[in-house]
């Protein structure tokens, strides 16, 4: 059954079958033909899914970030970081990587993230005289991040599907999304000096003081969501409809920029979002429940305990699949895949469970612009109209400097786990 599954769930896949359809198609043949289990089970299953308290975050977060996008958030804070580090040598190319990190933090998507920080910033960089291969690079890789920094609808989705604790996953994303962003950061001040590249004039203290008492509304969402869960105020579901109505009132009654018809539009590109990310996420259930009925975690986990005795050896192992999946799916049908596979080896290694999640996820977000095939690669070619061979070097470079960022989550845990630690 399980060979029959696999065969077809690949052959769909290259067809360029949805990932849904390829996942919940080839668990119904399999079962169907190659199995006496009942397939009335499968549709229990398909609904079972769903039927997780963690995931009622979903909607919300997304709801929440298209009215961060459409209110005026992302401008205000694209604002407040140019005034922060505009002046710095790289200070153009640093707000875009600043920028990017805080709508990650409001927007949890990695292709919006590049798209409202990239078409505002990809014209400035160019004047700012950046390549415009590095600038592409640098949009694609910034807006990874978002897959980290919390509210991550990954996160959230690595947790309703493995049970770890999404609030220690969101204050672990918090640390590793701070180490690929610095990372970032440094490079880009060695590159602008070396290129000696010309920076914006330093923001007056009034400029700064205005700059963040417009985007201040926004930046307190991060606080407002982090600091209510850890607080004991609300849960991480509970602050996903608490992010969503704040924004909704921040944009309506501060900024004063959401319209009935933005707002009719929000809704329904929200409710679109939020079907395709819970079709994905029962279709992989299905796929789960019938890999698990065959066994196939439990000999994987028997495989690597067999064969890698050492930690060290099996997180280089994890790392390079993981980076080569990322290349071809995306985050979230990535670990519904991936996570329940690879979760009980590695628990059985040793491996904390929230520091395996920040692992998985900052390969995949790697992964988001890893030539050929990133996704974030075609939302930045949508902005830049170069073709992948001149994004190249740009992709590379920041390739390389997210690499090192990756090693240092993987082989260091304390730096990206530090807030976990010491709040538990």
């Amino acid at each position: 059954m399980i060979t029959i599954l696999l065969i077809l769930m690949i052959i769909l896949l290259f067809m360029s079958t949805p990932i849904f359809v390829a996942l919940g198609l080839s668990s119904f043949i399999a079962v169907l033909f190659a199995s006496d289990i009942q397939p009335m089970i499968l549709i229990q299953r398909l609904f079972g899914g769903l039927d997780q308290f963690a995931l009622m975050a979903l909607p919300f977060f997304i709801l929440a970030a298209n009215i961060m996008d459409v209110g005026g958030l992302s401008d205000r804070i694209l604002r407040w970081s140019r005034a922060l580090v505009g002046h710095v040598t790289g200070g153009v190319a640093m707000t875009t990587q600043v920028a990017s990190m805080f709508f990650g933090a409001l927007s949890g998507s990695s292709p919006a993230t590049v798209i409202a920080i990239g078409k505002i910033m990809y014209p400035e960089l160019l004047r700012g005289k950046y390549p415009a291969s590095f600038s592409s690079g640098l949009m694609a890789s910034a807006g990874a991040v978002s897959l980290i920094i919390p509210p991550s609808i990954t996160l959230i989705i690595f947790g309703s599907v493995t049970g770890v604790s999404i609030s220690s996953l969101f204050m672990a994303g918090i640390g590793a999304g701070l180490i690929f962003g610095i990372s970032s950061i440094i490079y880009i001040y060695f590159y602008a000096k070396k290129h000696n590249l010309p920076r914006d004039k330093r923001a007056s203290l009034r400029e700064f003081l205005l700059s963040t008492l417009s985007a201040f509304w926004a930046l307190l969402i991060p606080v407002i969501i982090l600091g209510g869960i850890y607080s004991g105020i609300f849960s991480p579901t509970e602050a996903a409809g608490v992010s969503a109505v704040y924004a909704l009132f921040v944009s309506v009654v501060i900024y004063r920029e959401m319209t009935i018809k933005k707002f009719y539009d929000v809704l329904v590109s929200s409710a679109v979002t939020t079907a395709q990310v819970l079709v994905l996420v029962s279709a992989a259930q299905i796929l789960g429940w019938v890999l698990t009925r065959g066994g196939i975690p439990q000999q994987i986990s028997a495989f690597i305990s067999e064969n890698f005795t050492s930690i060290i050896l099996f997180l280089l192992v994890l790392n390079l699949v993981l980076l080569v999946f990322g290349m071809f799916m995306e985050g979230v049908a990535a670990i519904i895949i991936m996570a329940p596979l690879v979760f009980p080896a590695a628990v059985s290694l040793g491996i904390d469970p929230v520091h395996l999640g920040i692992i998985m996820i900052s390969n995949l977000a790697i992964g988001m612009y890893t030539p050929p095939f990133g996704i974030n690669i075609f939302v930045a070619q949508s902005i830049s109209k170069i073709n992948m061979i001149q994004m190249m070097p740009g992709l590379i470079r920041f390739f390389g400097v997210n690499l090192v960022a990756l090693a240092i989550i993987t082989y260091i845990p304390d730096a990206s786990l530090f807030l976990v630690n010491i709040l538990r």
